[in-house]
């Protein structure tokens, strides 16, 4: 298996299946390298059990997930912005994998990759309340910093996507052990990786790809 996330100005070492994107749940099977954005238009999430196709997520801040299961091959690439994450498709991709591939989610290892931190998603209270409305752990990745400081991340509304997605990774029932966050903030690291936030929506993509080695 290979997994990496790609810096500013990089580029792939090896053809990656991209699809468009859209800040949905739905995913889709890969079972060709050819697969085109058009071929995968609407979709958020790839998974594959070919050996040597590469599928990844793009990403500017959203969170991306690299789903790996070694025991019935197979992996998952996953793009979870906020409104994906609202809508639980990291969840979704496990149930998916579990229906496709057989996959037991213990033994799914899975790594959260660069996104915008805890401290630099400052947001509204509208999400916010789609984060409590979807039933989340508020008290786990919600804070109020007091008031919104102009032009700046400080205080405000802030929720941490990097442990909501771990959460709904846990629940649906991958060991703690299993999970790694990389920790690496996009908005912040401007030297190493793009952020819609930062440089604005039509910026370049991260790449986060995934495949199980040929």
């Amino acid at each position: 298996m290979t997994a990496f996330s790609t810096q500013r100005g990089a580029e792939l070492p090896f053809p990656v299946v991209q699809a468009h994107q859209v800040h949905g749940d739905r995913i889709a099977y890969v079972d060709s390298p050819s697969l085109t954005r058009e071929d995968l238009e609407g979709i958020d999430a790839l998974m594959t059990d070919v050996p040597g196709i590469a599928i990844g997520a793009r990403t500017a801040d959203c969170i991306p997930v690299l789903l790996y299961d070694p025991v019935r091959p197979a992996v998952c690439a996953v793009h979870a912005g906020w409104r994906g994450t609202v809508l639980g498709i990291t969840a979704k991709a496990i149930r998916e994998m579990s229906s496709r591939f057989g996959t037991v989610p213990a033994d799914v290892h899975a790594v959260i990759g660069p996104g915008i931190g805890f401290d630099s998603f400052q947001i509204g209270e509208e999400v916010v309340e789609a984060f409590r409305d979807a039933g989340f752990p508020m008290e786990k990745i919600y804070s109020f910093r007091g008031p919104r400081i102009p032009d700046t991340m400080q205080g405000g509304h802030h929720i941490d996507l990097w442990q909501a997605n771990r959460w709904l990774l846990t629940e649906s029932g991958l060991q703690d052990a299993n999970i790694q966050t990389a920790g690496l903030c996009t908005y912040t690291h401007n030297d190493r990786f793009y952020s819609a936030r930062r440089e604005g929506i039509r910026c370049p993509r991260i790449i986060n790809a995934i495949r199980l080695n040929p």
